[in-house]
């Protein structure tokens, strides 16, 4: 797209058909053609070839106020609820989340709140044998319940971090965010100051649904930052573009691949020059 011989409409056309098509969202696509057109003109560019780097300066100006890093320490323990629907792979990014915490020399206590899915409970248990680290679990316990536990074992425990797994789909009988209101109130009961962070995982292949997904949850459980799961090739991740531009909750984290230490931290201009092909 950047090898032709000038920068005219037709170059722009093809730029906002391909910005869409990687989930870049109308908004997101409108703001940075416009800001694309400043650039160029200031810069007095003529090549095609000069607006990809352009290009590239406004998509990690829009993604800078995503980059923010994950704070571990100014509260003893650190409880993290995590949130996000089946399938977006949220047992798995907790699992990474652990490995990674455990790495910078965390204590970590895990908190199998998802207790609707038996195969949950037991995909947890295993994260934390790979990691060592120790488990509250409930066999069709309340969700709440075992999020209490937790976080007053992780006091008792002197943990670091209690990370409280939550389930991702319930029997149709009850509401999602109604029993996830109630983890976090119940959080909030064993410890004042809690939850200290409420991460959703999305899934990097959803497009704008992963948008509504961060609309529904933020306005439900008031979001402090985002796993992006999945970014490895196969996703647009021009979503983030979109998130940025209508509901910038920070993204600790993406996942790149299924190895413990694919969990990487963020970064606005290596995530733009990685769209950008």
């Amino acid at each position: 797209m950047f090898t032709g011989t000038q920068i005219d409409d037709a170059l722009y056309d093809e730029l906002e058909e391909a910005l869409l098509l990687a989930d870049t969202g109308v908004q997101a696509t409108q703001r940075l053609l416009t800001e694309l057109r400043r650039r160029v003109k200031e810069s007095k560019a003529t090549e095609p070839a000069a607006v990809k780097a352009l290009l590239a300066d406004a998509l990690t100006e829009l993604l800078r106020p995503l980059q923010k890093p994950l704070v571990i320490g100014e509260h003893q323990p650190t409880v993290i609820m995590v949130v996000g629907v089946n399938g977006a792979g949220k047992t798995t990014s907790i699992g990474k989340l652990t490995w990674h915490l455990a790495h910078e020399g965390a204590h970590v206590l895990l908190a199998a709140a998802d207790t609707f899915r038996a195969a949950a409970r037991e995909q947890l248990g295993v994260w934390a044998d790979r990691n060592t680290v120790e488990i509250v679990s409930q066999e069709g316990g309340d969700p709440a319940a075992v999020s209490f536990d937790a976080v007053q074992a992780g006091k008792a425990r002197g943990k670091d971090v209690v990370l409280v797994d939550t389930a991702g789909r319930l029997p149709t009988q009850l509401h999602l965010m109604e029993e996830l209101k109630k983890i976090r109130r119940v959080i909030t009961k064993a410890e004042p100051s809690a939850p200290h962070e409420v991460l959703l995982v999305i899934d990097g292949n959803t497009g704008q649904n992963a948008l509504a997904q961060v609309r529904a949850f933020d306005d439900a459980l008031q979001l402090t930052g985002l796993i992006v799961t999945k970014l490895d090739g196969t996703a647009k991740g021009g979503v983030l573009a979109a998130i940025a531009q209508e509901r910038p909750v920070p993204v600790y984290f993406i996942g790149v691949g299924e190895k413990l230490e694919d969990l990487e931290t963020f970064d606005a201009r290596e995530f733009a020059q990685a769209l950008l092909g």
